[in-house]
This record gives structure tokens, C-alpha cells and sequence, in this order.
């Protein structure tokens, strides 16, 4: 009887020890696995953390960056010369007088010499910009000059107030031109005669008016003027006068008249149902990034938005 108590007490000891000992076993490995998981919630806040830092740290350094490009392209000084076209006067002279408000430090010059004058200019390496109301010929390009057309113009036919066509064909324009139609009475008008107005030999109007016609070293110029201004002048003086003319110049004192029916405007230039248009040109000594900080400015200038407004506020249209 006391052996049987004796194993029965044994029995429960032992029982008792294996209960406790897997209770410490539970214990510990609860809290391994919690230890594990703070330190895993650690690693995370720390990634999370130097995540945090480095997005910080970029947009701090690309904010530096652009304030020190804005510093740098305000900053800019130089003085930025160009020659050229007359009919691209009002674009230069609104050029000149814009450009500075947003780059004080530069000044911009222009002379009004004609195309061809300016692009000799450019070559010659007197003038930073040559402007030119025509496209560049083989030549000017093979001589190192870069076509960077800024602005696309139409060329208005113009005529006195008092006359009474209003319209005439490009066939018929190219008659008077070349002198095969000599009164007015031939194309619809009054019996008068036809005083055939143009531009000097060099001028980029003229340049682009003849090649654009077909009518290169044919025409039979009664007058042939200097600058856009004295062929206004002519026509607008002169009973049975004919001229042509930058757009963005006319005015009440001529009468433009339509071409096959179309009237030169933007819309009609653009879509291009206004056949007499051309390029202006703002010609470069090699490219655009080879030029001095001032000029890159310029041209970076002339395609932002307040470029193009002052490209479109002396009637030209804008390039896209």
C-alpha cells in the first residue's frame, strides 16, 4: 500500500515538472517572437524614415537647382546686335524694348539694311543676327549662316485708296508684274494707267514676292524703293500705283486687295489658302547653341510664351 502512494506521489511530481517546464517553454518562445517583431517595426520606421529623408533631400536640391538656373538666366549680360530686313522693323524695334524687361543685363540692338545686307553682315561677323523677310539662299547657308525662322508673314498687293479693283488673280498679278498688262482696265478696273511699285534688289519683301510669283529678275518696276515705309508712301500718294507690303504694316492709307478671292489674314495664312506668305528669318553664325548666352536666351525667349505674345502684337504669326 505504501509503494502504490509513493509511485501515485512520483507520478504527480513529475507531471507537476513537465507542466512547468512547458509553461517556461511558451513563455520564452512568446517572447522571442515579440522581440523579432519589434525589431522587424524598427527596421521598417528606420527604411521609412531614411525614405522620407532622401525624397526631402531631392526636392530641396531640384527646388536649389532651379533657383540657381532662374539666377543664372536673369543674370545674363552682353549686348545682342542685329541687322537686316526693313519689314521686320516692328518685330525688332518690340523685340528690343521687351527682351530687357526679363534680362536687364542685356541690351539688344537693330539696324534696318535689307536681307541681303544683313546676312552679308552676319558673314562678315559684324552683327550677331541677320534678319531676313526670305528663306536663305544655298549660298548664305554654305557661307555658315543658320535659318531660325521666328515668325511666318504675308505679303499684302496694295493699291491707292481710289482704285476700284478689289480683287486679282495670281495670273494676273504676275501680268502686271512683268508688264504684260499696263491699265487697269484689263483686270476689271478704270482706264488708268499702272505705276508698278517694288522694293531695291536685296530686299527680302521683294526676294520672297518674286520667287513665291515666279517672276525672278523679270518684273517692270516703275519705282523700286528702299524700305516698306517709302513703297506705303508711293502707293498711298500715287493715282494707279501698285505695291506689296509686309502685313503687319498696312494701314487706312493703302487698300489692300484680296487675292483669288482670298483676303490676307492670319487664318487664311495659316491655313494656306493666302498664297503670297514667307518666313522671317532671325539668321545665326552656326547654331543656336554655339552662339553666346545672351543670344540662346533670346531664342529660348522668342518660343516662351511672352516671346510669342509680342511675335502676334505686331500682327505676325507665331512658328509652333
Amino acid at each position: 500500500m505504501r509503494k502504490s502512494v509513493k509511485f501515485v506521489s512520483s507520478l504527480c511530481a513529475l507531471t507537476l515538472a513537465m507542466s512547468a517546464l512547458a509553461g517556461c517553454s511558451s513563455s520564452s518562445s512568446t517572447s522571442t517572437t515579440a522581440a523579432q517583431t519589434t525589431a522587424e517595426q524598427t527596421t521598417a520606421e528606420a527604411t521609412i524614415a531614411e525614405t522620407t529623408a532622401e525624397a526631402t533631400t531631392s526636392e530641396a536640391a531640384a527646388e536649389t537647382e532651379a533657383s540657381e538656373a532662374a539666377e543664372i538666366s536673369t543674370d545674363i549680360t552682353g549686348t545682342i546686335s542685329m541687322a537686316g530686313s526693313t519689314s521686320m522693323e516692328k518685330l525688332a524695334n518690340a523685340v528690343a524694348e521687351a527682351f530687357p524687361e526679363t534680362y536687364p543685363g542685356v541690351t539688344v540692338t537693330a539696324e534696318f539694311t535689307g536681307s541681303g545686307a544683313g546676312i552679308e553682315s552676319l558673314l562678315a561677323g559684324s552683327v550677331d543676327i541677320g534678319n531676313s523677310s526670305r528663306n536663305l539662299k544655298d549660298e548664305e547657308k554654305e557661307g555658315g549662316a543658320v535659318e531660325n525662322i521666328v515668325a511666318i508673314d504675308g505679303i499684302a498687293v496694295v493699291v491707292d485708296t481710289a482704285n476700284t479693283v478689289e480683287d486679282l488673280t495670281q495670273e494676273q498679278l504676275i501680268q502686271i508684274y512683268t508688264g504684260e498688262v499696263t491699265n487697269w482696265s484689263d483686270v476689271g478696273g478704270e482706264d488708268q494707267a499702272i505705276v508698278v511699285v517694288g522694293r531695291e534688289s536685296g530686299s527680302g519683301t521683294r526676294g520672297a514676292f518674286e520667287e513665291i510669283l515666279g517672276i525672278e529678275d523679270a518684273c517692270a518696276y516703275a519705282n523700286e524703293l528702299d524700305s516698306t515705309g517709302a513703297v506705303m508712301a508711293k502707293v498711298a500718294s500715287t493715282p494707279g500705283a501698285i505695291g506689296y507690303v509686309s502685313l503687319d504694316v498696312l494701314d487706312d492709307t493703302v487698300k489692300a486687295v484680296t487675292l483669288e478671292g482670298v483676303e490676307a489674314t492670319e487664318e487664311n495664312i495659316k491655313d494656306g489658302s493666302y498664297f503670297l506668305q514667307r518666313p522671317f528669318v532671325m539668321a545665326t553664325l552656326g547654331e543656336i547653341s554655339e552662339q553666346s548666352e545672351a543670344v540662346q536666351a533670346l531664342f529660348a525667349w522668342l518660343q516662351s510664351d511672352a516671346g510669342k505674345e509680342i511675335i502676334a502684337s505686331v500682327g505676325l504669326i507665331t512658328v509652333d
